[in-house]
């Protein structure tokens, strides 16, 4: 390989461990950010006690972060066209929660606004599918890496990962499509308002699971790519 060449891909490579860095402490702060719309729902505003009227600023510096930590990866193997559309689909659905993230505050503040409850729905839906989406960007890294058994792996657990944060979505949209009838069958009533009465920490449970595992393939990738390019 020519030195320009390999100077080329290593900056493009050092750029992509910045990436994946900032990609998994930004998952690590939505996470937290989410927690923190729980203790909304029941009442205890850790950011408005921490911040006052300020509160709305973690959520909207979040989703920007995950933003840069894509737009780092753009650099390695900008030719391959499925790989930067992976990448593109997931800077959307970043720049997406980016502008939803204050409606979080303002939900708590303000629960029973319809704009504020449809808001925070769609941040829902497209948080979850831009770690769907994540997943994609990662299978497509890995694809393009020299590690057999790190592409194994990462092709397991993102399928693992993709497959449960579908069927969260699929359980989401069933039951907001439930609530949209004004009569139900009495069973059918008793397993929604038990759904209501635990179906949060049921989600959140489900959720933080290939939460965590994204983050722990992040990682790993991270310093697979760091560890050859110190051994350069």
């Amino acid at each position: 390989m020519p030195d320009a060449a390999k100077a080329g891909l290593l900056r493009a490579l050092g750029r992509s461990v910045r990436g994946l860095s900032t990609l998994f402490w930004g998952l690590a702060l939505t996470g937290l950010v989410y927690l923190e719309m729980v203790y909304m729902e029941t009442g205890q505003m850790i950011w408005l006690e921490t911040f006052g009227l300020l509160a709305f600023i973690p959520a909207m510096l979040i989703s920007p972060l995950l933003w840069h930590g894509l737009n780092q990866l753009r650099a390695f193997q900008a030719q391959e066209r499925i790989w930067q559309r992976a990448l593109s689909r997931a800077e959307g659905l970043a720049v997406l929660d980016a502008g939803l993230a204050p409606f979080l505050y303002w939900w708590g503040q303000f629960p029973a606004v319809p704009l504020f409850i449809a808001c925070v729905g769609l941040l829902s839906f497209s948080s979850l599918l831009l770690l769907v989406q994540l997943n994609c960007v990662l299978q497509r890294l890995c694809a393009m890496l020299p590690d057999e058994t790190l592409r194994a792996e990462t092709k397991l657990f993102t399928r693992f990962n993709i497959s449960l944060l579908l069927a969260c979505l699929a359980g989401l949209s069933l039951y907001f499509l439930l609530t949209r009838f004004p009569v139900l069958p009495a069973w059918l009533g008793l397993w929604m308002d038990a759904a209501a009465a635990a179906g949060i920490w049921l989600a959140l449970f489900l959720i933080l699971m290939p939460l965590a595992m994204t983050m722990a393939l992040l990682w790993k990738i991270k310093e697979v790519i760091f560890s050859s390019l110190t051994e350069r």
